[in-house]
């Protein structure tokens, strides 16, 4: 009788930790995310969140790797720092499985420089350090063709490397550098192009500093990332939902007057 009691008192007890413990993990979304402009977006959502029962935490990432392999392997439910030629690219490389659960602005890439004040001040053989990770190395490419710089080869497309340079009469030279690292290196090479996210950090504004700005037409949107099968996720959609609000807008509006973050929706 006393060895039965003490069996049912444990079950009941391991019953109790479970079901706490499996209404914690329900109550509480963790995104994985680049400190600018995006945790700063996740952070004002988060009573929004509180007052639907969703309890948000943020991780911030500083790279551009760790991320998605956090949000693969399960350490996150999802992560707000990249664009969708980003993801699929690392979709195909790594064999990742995640997904595009809602679009929400595009940071514009620019060419900055410390050297010169124009495109037409750049000189021969001057250096560009570009991003080195395939998409937005494309990404950069594809900037400097729009700018009349240099031609493609258009069967590259958005994954274009220098290799795929046909036409380049200034003779510019490539720097492949992390993208992270681009604004500490700006004043060593005569231009680099820097994504949005590692810009504003650093200060820069590409309205007000870029020698040429990618335009609003963009197709790199910055999305909610979640692994295939999460993207209808209640919590999830709550998220997206919050990222769209008049809060966002006014918050992007107000931060970000010189067009460094452009909303979608």
């Amino acid at each position: 009788m006393k060895k039965a009691l003490t069996i049912a008192v444990l079950v009941l007890m391991c019953a109790v930790l479970f079901a706490g413990g499996k209404k914690d993990k329900g109550n509480v979304l963790t995104v994985g995310a680049t400190p600018e402009p995006h945790a700063s977006m996740l952070n004002l959502v988060k009573d929004d969140l509180a007052a639907q029962g969703i309890t948000l935490e943020i991780v911030e990432f500083t790279d551009y790797v760790t991320p998605n392999k956090a949000l693969e392997d399960g350490q996150i439910d999802a992560n707000f720092f990249q664009h969708i030629p980003y993801m699929d690219s690392q979709n195909a490389e790594m064999g990742y499985h995640l997904v595009n659960a809602g679009g929400i602005h595009i940071e514009p890439i620019a060419l900055y420089s410390q050297k010169v004040t124009s495109l037409a001040a750049l000189p021969d053989g001057a250096t560009i350090a570009i991003p080195n990770d395939p998409t937005n190395e494309g990404r950069a490419l594809l900037l400097l063709q729009s700018a009349g710089l240099i031609t493609l080869n258009a069967a590259a497309g958005i994954e274009a490397t220098p290799l795929d340079i046909t036409s380049n009469s200034k003779n510019l030279k490539f720097t492949e550098i992390e993208a992270a690292s681009l604004p500490r290196v700006l004043g060593d090479v005569d231009a680099a192009i820097i994504n949005g996210n590692y810009a504003i950090p650093a200060g820069l504004s590409a309205a007000k500093d870029g020698l040429f700005v990618e335009g609003a037409d963009s197709p790199y949107v910055n999305i909610i990332t979640v692994k295939a099968g999460n993207e209808n996720d209640p919590k999830v959609q709550a998220l997206v939902k919050a990222l769209k609000s008049d809060e966002i807008k006014e918050y992007i509006t107000t931060t970000y007057p010189n067009g460094e973050v452009v909303l979608v929706f």
